[in-house]
């Protein structure tokens, strides 16, 4: 296993985890900021992660199963945060979806490969966005506060909202790419 930017920056963000979560328990009122912006970074090596590898020629089997393991690590891990924290259906309800998506797809990825069809399965734009909506979502979540007079927290549930649609859509993509009939 060949260790690189691309990789370590991937590890990083499973490190982070911890941080996050003991951050957030603390009992200060920068706590949540600080747990919002160390999800945020663990969010941005997402994405530069995958970039880099392949600005760089350094993609590798590892990485591409090491990214959506951390991934969702991180939002399986501040979704169940937040359900605690709220103690509502509101939230309850989608961190159910979301996970629930997540062991689906992951599931199903893994069957896919044993029939060698794991392509039918990739990566979809779709599933780029659906992670992207939720890291925000769950980053206005975790940082609670108002800032500048707007209503963090209560935009972060309607971006749950919305990743919460977008999970449902791309997994019913990747159920139907998986079983389509052969043309």
């Amino acid at each position: 296993m060949l260790m690189n930017l691309p990789t370590l920056l991937t590890i990083s963000r499973i490190v982070l985890l911890p941080i996050i979560i003991i951050v957030f328990y603390l009992d200060y009122q920068w706590a949540r900021p600080l747990s919002c912006a160390i999800f945020l970074l663990a969010g941005i090596t997402d994405w530069l992660d995958g970039y880099l590898a392949r600005k760089w020629g350094q993609e590798s089997r590892f990485g591409a199963f090491l990214d959506p393991v951390a991934d969702k690590l991180m939002v399986a891990s501040v979704l169940i945060l937040m359900v605690e924290f709220d103690n509502s259906p509101w939230l309850t309800i989608p961190a159910i979806v979301i996970i629930g998506r997540e062991i689906t797809i992951s599931a199903l990825r893994e069957w896919m490969a044993e029939m060698g069809q794991r392509g039918k399965v990739a990566v979809s734009w779709l599933g780029k966005l659906k992670t992207t909506l939720q890291i925000v979502a769950l980053a206005m979540l975790l940082y609670l506060h108002p800032l500048f007079g707007l209503p963090i927290y209560k935009l972060g549930m309607i971006a749950l909202y919305m990743a919460t649609a977008l999970t449902i859509w791309s997994m019913v993509a990747y159920l139907q790419a998986a079983f389509a009939r052969p043309e």
